[in-house]
């Protein structure tokens, strides 16, 4: 248990399972009390209260929030507030996707991801900025991914989020690059999560590849968080993927993305 963290507070969207779980796990065992938020009570808690036990945590606090309404934000944030709780750590985790092509996609359902995934991160970043900057400290992770880099057919709004958080996490650090506020973007590729089954994805070539274990996607984020890092992509092959993208043209990335997210069997013969 590292003590220099006692005392201190992390607040994790999508807390209920995949990166997010695995977070509050590393977060709890470095002594860090938890604000936990998502969509599912009974999960938090359930996972909250075993963390709060096993490493005899000060405070856990439950926020349910669906966080792809435009309101919500606020409405953690006021809640946290009213506790009486200082936000040390925040993790924007909490996304999600569709599959599909756009032209067939369903709009409302789209515009819900993309409050979720950019809007929420921004309302919430603005509004624990706000008191880090009071205190000259904090830190922010902000969850990207692989195809931050390159475009991904199929998937093409879930991407163009991802692209969009990188974007305003490397941004958002250099103007912070002369305080004690770090900004974290993690970029996983694909994962065992529960990600692709909820973007009915789960028969493509991406989800039925290798996948990397939420764990270790969880322990790099963390530790590049913890050292400052500005952006952290997580895997060998997901650096190699990236690399080999930025070498070769947009349309050459586009197509070699539209391949993995077709169905598994499409180019069998």
């Amino acid at each position: 248990m590292k003590q220099e963290h006692r005392g201190k507070t992390v607040l994790i969207t999508g807390a209920s399972n995949g990166f997010g779980m695995e977070f509050a796990k590393l977060f709890a065992a470095d002594g860090f009390n938890l604000v936990l938020v998502a969509r599912s009570t009974e999960r938090l808690r359930q996972l909250g209260y075993e963390l709060q036990d096993e490493h005899q945590l000060a405070h856990v606090c439950i926020v349910t929030a669906d966080l792809s309404k435009p309101e919500a934000p606020q409405e953690v944030y006021d809640q946290v507030k009213q506790s009486g709780i200082e936000v040390d750590v925040l993790v924007n985790n909490a996304g999600a996707g569709v599959y599909g092509e756009f032209a067939e996609t369903d709009l409302e359902n789209e515009l819900g991801i993309m409050q979720l995934n950019m809007n929420t991160t921004v309302h919430l970043t603005k509004l624990f900025l706000q008191d880090m900057r009071l205190r000259n400290e904090g830190k922010i992770l902000n969850l990207a991914s692989v195809v931050s880099f390159m475009p991904s057919p199929l998937m093409t709004i879930y991407a163009a989020t991802k692209a969009f958080i990188l974007s305003f996490s490397e941004g958002l650090a250099n103007e912070l690059k002369d305080t004690n506020i770090t900004v974290t973007a993690l970029c996983p590729g694909a994962s065992n999560t529960m990600f692709f089954l909820r973007a009915g994805a789960a028969h493509t070539r991406a989800a039925n590849g290798p996948l990397s274990e939420p764990e270790d996607v969880a322990l790099d984020g963390y530790k590049a968080l913890m050292s400052g890092e500005t952006r952290i992509i997580s895997g060998l092959m997901n650096k190699v993927q990236v690399e080999a993208s930025n070498l070769m043209p947009d349309t050459a990335a586009a197509a070699n993305m539209r391949r993995m997210m077709e169905e598994e069997n499409t180019y069998e013969e």
